[in-house]
């Protein structure tokens, strides 16, 4: 057993690729000293498979929103259900929501649109959010003044510059750093991590998916956070504890987490 104490604040614990063994998965993440999992949902259909799946894990919580890569599937009245679920359900974050600017032919309008309700939602909620940004983060930060979004919140899978990153930390948010980091090309990222301050970096590993550097080919799984752990106190020669205590730290009194365990 770890003699640490870590969260995985992005982990899709809920998708069907886990069904045969995600009691297992959980346990292995318990031993390798991964205490906390954030479920975040992409779509509204899965709403009640995230809750249920964090309500028969006690070491989860789980945030609630409508992915930016999934537009196709969204449908004029999720709005309202993911009101529905926000207002009946324990959830500790808006999220997965964002802009994804990457994908092939994106509609910068509409996910624009619905990523301005869902910051309104979590205003109207006083909750932080869970961002998704790809190529776009100049218009999130823009988006997020435009709104005066001042809940807070994780840049998920963090990627864009340190200028970027100094104004998000600026607006209360903590940067996510996953598998992408751990590739010794990674060179922009590798750089982030060893000079951002350690009070804005928080660990994760969006398991399934972003396999890390030596586990191509692999589904991620949460007890891998461990492993950017440890890459990121070398990258900062820190130990290990300082890391694990401070990213927890951070992750728990940003989304509540004390007092939803």
């Amino acid at each position: 057993m770890a003699n640490w104490r870590i969260i995985d604040s992005h982990c899709h614990l809920d998708f069907p690729v886990f069904d045969a063994a995600r009691a297992q998965l959980v346990d292995s993440a318990l031993e390798a000293g991964v205490s906390h999992i954030v479920i975040p949902a992409v779509v509204a259909k899965d709403f009640k498979r995230v809750v249920d799946t964090a309500a028969a894990y006690p070491n989860t919580s789980f945030a609630l929103g409508l992915h930016p890569c999934f537009m196709q599937a969204h449908q004029t009245e999720d709005l309202q259900t993911l009101v529905d679920y926000v207002t009946t359900n324990p959830v500790c974050a808006i999220g997965e929501i964002g802009l994804d600017f990457y994908i092939a032919d994106y509609d910068a309008v509409s996910q624009i649109s619905l990523l301005k309700a869902q910051l309104k939602i979590a205003k109207a909620q006083r909750l932080p959010v869970l961002l998704h940004v790809r190529k776009a983060h100049d218009i999130m930060l823009k988006t997020l003044r435009d709104v005066r979004f001042e809940q807070g919140g994780i840049v998920h899978a963090f990627s864009g510059s340190l200028q970027q990153a100094e104004q998000f930390i600026k607006m209360g948010f903590k940067l996510g750093f996953g598998g992408a980091m751990t590739y010794p090309r990674a060179n922009k990222l590798r750089r982030l991590v060893a000079t951002l301050p350690l009070e804005s970096i928080v660990l994760e590993t969006d398991a399934p998916d972003m396999p890390l550097s030596g586990r191509q080919g692999e589904f991620n799984q949460p007890a891998y956070v461990a492993d950017v752990l440890k890459e990121i106190a070398g990258l900062r020669a820190e130990s290990i504890e300082c890391i694990a205590a401070t990213t927890t730290a951070s992750v728990e009194q940003l989304l509540s987490l004390g007092s939803r365990q």
